[in-house]
């Protein structure tokens, strides 16, 4: 026979279980969001495809500092993986606009970014300054992704927060 022991600690599990599917606190939760600017030269388009192992969130347009958003759960391994292919005029360049391992110390809920010639420059949160630049990336990606539950495009830059300011 179980011992009451047992019934508790199984109830208990029970309970953990289900709250932690339910969206409860814990490592579901924690949502990222990602924000991509267009950067360019006022009057330059900035054409973006973003994808994951998962999930294809299709082409847009962004006028000069419009910006897509799109926010999901990081998954429990580690491994998510948002990658973008970005165009305008006769440029084409790709970049892992959102690597867990990478980002998950750095942006935290809020990885947003600032998208120029030279490349990604990442909103740096403690000093409200687009500073973290990255460098275009050569190749493809693979890792997993996880399910997007919103994504938007906003063409408007009083979205932007007051705060910031583009990195050089």
């Amino acid at each position: 026979m179980f011992s009451l022991d047992r019934y508790l600690f199984s109830f208990v599990l029970l309970v953990f279980l289900v709250h932690l599917c339910d969206g409860g606190p814990g490592v579901l939760e924690n949502k990222a969001d990602v924000r991509i600017i267009n950067g360019l030269d006022a009057g330059v388009d900035l054409n973006i495809h973003c994808k994951s192992k998962n999930d294809d969130l299709g082409a847009h347009v962004l006028g000069f500092e419009q910006f897509f958003e799109f926010r999901f759960r990081p998954n429990i391994w580690g491994t998510t993986l948002y990658f973008c292919r970005f165009w305008w005029n006769s440029e084409s360049h790709w970049f892992d606009i959102y690597v867990q391992k990478r980002d998950a110390g750095r942006c935290n809920k809020k990885c947003w970014w600032w998208v120029g010639e030279a490349g990604p420059c990442l909103l740096n949160d403690k000093i409200g300054v687009y500073d973290i630049c990255e460098n275009w990336k050569d190749g493809g990606s693979s890792q997993e992704g996880t399910g997007n539950d919103t994504a938007r495009i906003y063409n408007d830059s009083k979205y932007l927060e007051g705060s910031e300011e583009r990195g050089k």
